[in-house]
């Protein structure tokens, strides 16, 4: 494994270990969804660019531009929380009340 595949995993990974054991706000909860996406979109740009083809040179875009559409919608649920329930606490959060 070489130290830029080590490191792209390891950002991954700590991302997915603060969104397990860091749930108290859903701010938290989707910083921890945005570096993860990040990571990946960084790997899978390196990943075409060691390729070499362009046939996957798209991809990494069509990446990002999910990315955005989930951190939009992410901070439209925030939004609509905070206003609803006063606060982001996800412990605050009953699916069964809605």
């Amino acid at each position: 494994m070489t130290p830029t595949h080590f490191a792209f995993s390891t950002t991954f990974l700590l991302g997915l270990m603060g969104l397990a054991s860091h749930r108290t706000h859903l701010l938290s909860a989707l910083l921890c969804l945005e570096g993860m996406m990040l990571s990946l979109f960084i790997a899978f740009s390196l990943w075409t660019l060691q390729l070499g083809s362009s046939s996957f040179s798209a991809s990494p875009m069509i990446l990002l531009a999910l990315s955005a559409c989930e951190a939009s919608a992410g901070l439209a649920l925030l939004v609509a929380t905070a206003r609803t329930h006063g606060s982001d606490h996800l412990q605050t959060l009953n699916l069964l009340q809605c």
